[in-house]
C-alpha cells in the first residue's frame, strides 16, 4: 500500500498541472475523428464526437478553477503539455495506447478505452506499478513508477488529497476570484461550470469530471440525466441509441446511422517529419500547427484573469476546421494513398503568449 501521494500544496498543484493535461489530450483524439467526417454524412456519430469534445472544455475549465482557488496558474503552453502520438493515455494503464485517427471502429474502440468506467476493487489498490518506461498522462506527478487504476481513481486521489489538505490549512483556498470563469463565460448541455471557492465548490467540480465518464461508474446516465461518455459512445459500437431506464450493455433506443466508409482515409498520428520539405502540404500543417498554439494560448489567457476570452477559445476551437479540411482532403506522398492530417505538434505566436 502507497501512502498518501498529495501532501503539500506544490503536490497538489503538481497533480492539478497533470490533470489539466489528461484533460486536454482527448481534444486532437476527438478532433481528428470528427473532421475526419465527410459532410453531410454520419450526423449522429458527428454530433456525439463533437458534444464529447467540447465537454471536455468543461473539464479543462474546471480542473483551471480549482487550480486556480488554492494560488496556481494554469498553462496550456507549458513544454510538454501536448503528448506526442502515439501515447499511453489516459487512465495511466498501458494496456493500450492512443494514436490521431480517423472516424473508424478502431477510433471508437480506442474512444471507449479512454473513458472506460473502472473503479479499483478497495482504497489501496487505487495506485498500481506502471510496469513501463513511458510517461503516463495519470501516473502519479509524485509517486515515481506508480500509476492509478483508472481516471475515476486519480480524482479520487486528488479529492482526498484537498480535503486533507484544507484540514491542516485554513488558507489553502487563497486564490484569487476574479480568476474563476463563470456560467456566464461557458455553455456546455453536459453541465455548467462550477466556480471554486472552497473544499465542497472543489469537490464538485472534481466528481463532476469523473461522473461525466472518466472513471467512477455513476450508471448509463450521470446525475444530470445526460449520458457519461463512454456510453455515448457505446452507442457507436451498438448501432444504437440509448434511453431511460437500460442497462450498459443493451441501448434499446432508436437506431443511428453509421456509414464506415463515409471518412478522409488519414494518415494516423502524422508527423511534420512525414511532409516533403518545402511543399504546400508542409506549410498547411505547420499553419495548423501554429494556430492550435493560439488556440491553447487563448485558453491559457482565459484561465488567468481574463475569463471572456474562454467564448473566444471556443470558437477558435471549430474555426479550426479550415486548417482540418486542408490537410485531410488531400493526398500525403508516399503514404499509400492515404491523405494528410494535423500532427499537434504546437507553436505558440508570441503575441498570444501572456
Amino acid at each position: 500500500m502507497i501512502d498518501a501521494t498529495i501532501n503539500s500544496r506544490e503536490e497538489l498543484i503538481s497533480y492539478l498541472d497533470a490533470a489539466l493535461a489528461l484533460e486536454h489530450a482527448t481534444i486532437p483524439v476527438y478532433l481528428t475523428a470528427y473532421y475526419s467526417i465527410h459532410p453531410t454524412t454520419n450526423s449522429d456519430a458527428a454530433h456525439i464526437i463533437r458534444v464529447t469534445a467540447v465537454e471536455e472544455m468543461l473539464h479543462l475549465t474546471l480542473v483551471a478553477n480549482v487550480l486556480n482557488a488554492i494560488g496556481g496558474s494554469p498553462s496550456l503552453i507549458r513544454p510538454g503539455f501536448v503528448p506526442s502520438y502515439p501515447t499511453y493515455l489516459p487512465d495511466g494503464e498501458n494496456d493500450f495506447t492512443v494514436d490521431l485517427r480517423p472516424f473508424s471502429p478502431e477510433a471508437v474502440e480506442t474512444f471507449c478505452k479512454i473513458e472506460r468506467p473502472r473503479k479499483a476493487p478497495e482504497g489501496d489498490s487505487r495506485l498500481v506499478s506502471t510496469g513501463a518506461s513511458e510517461p503516463l498522462l495519470a501516473a502519479s506527478p509524485t509517486a515515481e513508477g506508480f500509476r492509478f487504476y483508472s481516471i475515476g481513481e486519480f480524482y479520487e486521489e486528488i479529492i482526498e488529497g484537498l480535503g486533507r489538505l484544507a484540514a491542516e490549512d485554513p488558507k489553502l483556498f487563497c486564490g484569487d476570484d476574479s480568476r474563476q470563469v463563470g456560467p456566464e463565460y461557458f455553455y456546455s448541455g453536459g453541465g455548467d461550470v462550477i466556480q471554486v471557492h472552497d473544499l465542497a465548490s472543489a469537490c464538485r467540480a472534481l466528481s463532476l469530471i469523473a461522473e461525466q465518464g472518466e472513471g467512477l461508474d455513476a450508471g448509463v446516465y450521470d446525475s444530470g440525466g445526460e449520458l457519461a461518455h463512454y456510453y455515448r459512445f457505446r452507442q457507436l459500437q451498438f448501432g444504437r441509441y440509448y434511453q431511460k431506464g437500460d442497462k450498459g450493455d443493451a441501448p434499446s433506443g432508436p437506431e443511428l446511422d453509421i456509414d464506415w466508409d463515409e471518412v478522409f482515409k488519414v494518415k494516423v498520428s502524422a508527423k511534420m517529419s512525414d511532409y516533403p520539405a518545402g511543399s504546400e502540404l508542409a506549410a498547411a500543417a505547420a499553419d495548423f500547427n501554429t494556430e492550435y498554439g493560439t488556440f491553447l494560448a487563448l485558453l491559457t489567457r482565459s484561465f488567468n484573469g481574463e475569463p471572456d476570452r474562454l467564448v473566444e477559445a471556443i470558437w477558435y476551437m471549430f474555426r479550426l476546421r479550415d486548417g482540418f479540411n486542408r490537410l485531410m482532403r488531400n493526398p500525403l506522398p508516399g503514404s499509400d494513398g492515404l491523405n494528410a492530417a494535423p500532427t499537434f505538434e504546437i507553436t505558440v505566436p508570441d503575441e498570444v503568449v501572456l
